[in-house]
Parts: C-alpha cells; structure tokens; sequence
C-alpha cells in the first residue's frame, strides 16, 4: 500500500510539472506589453475655460472626439505657450490636438 501511495503522488507531481510547464509560456506571452499606437491627431471645435500660458495649459470644452477616443467633456490641454497668448477664456476656437503618451496636447489654434 506503501508503494501504491508514492506512485500516485509521484504521478500527481509529473502531472503538475506537465501543467505548469505548458502554463508558463502562455503567462509569460500575455504578459508581454502591448505595441503602442502611433501617437493620434485630430481637429475639434471648443470655447476655451482657461488659459495657463505660463504652465502650458489650457482648458477647453468641446464635443467628442472621435479620432482621439473622447467623449464630449471639458479638458486640460497641454500647449506651447506662444500658442496660448491670443487666446482668452471664452473664446470659440477650433484647434488641432495629439495624443501624446498619456497626455493631450493642443498643437494647432485657428
């Protein structure tokens, strides 16, 4: 009964290592990053909120974006601060913006 009871554990382990060696390159596959997406642009139309040129930053309201995957919303933008200096809160503006990382960034004011 002895013997019987160590064969059966011994088969259980093979059995395990069988598994696991076959889960481990699956694991191992997924976990790999994701290639990222080029980095997306698109035109909109917006009134802007606020203007933070010495930060960079500036607030706008707009619709959605399609091209950038958002929805209708108020958002801080980044921004070259030469862009920023004719514009005021309150104004329409149309502008282009990017995706940049995790960031959005305003790159074009018309």
């Amino acid at each position: 009964m002895v013997k019987r009871s160590y064969l059966i554990a011994a088969t259980g382990v093979a059995l395990a290592a069988v598994l696991l060696s076959t889960m481990i390159p699956l694991r191992a596959q997924a976990a790999e990053p994701a290639t990222q997406p080029a980095a997306a642009s698109a035109s909109a139309s917006g009134e802007v909120r606020r203007v933070d040129a010495a930060g960079g930053r500036i607030t706008i309201k707009h619709g959605e974006i399609k091209a950038l995957d958002l929805p209708a919303m108020t958002l801080v933008y980044q921004a070259d601060p030469a862009l920023l200096a004719k514009v005021k809160p309150g104004d329409q503006i149309r502008f282009t913006a990017a995706r940049q990382g995790t960031s959005y960034v305003v790159t074009e004011i018309h």
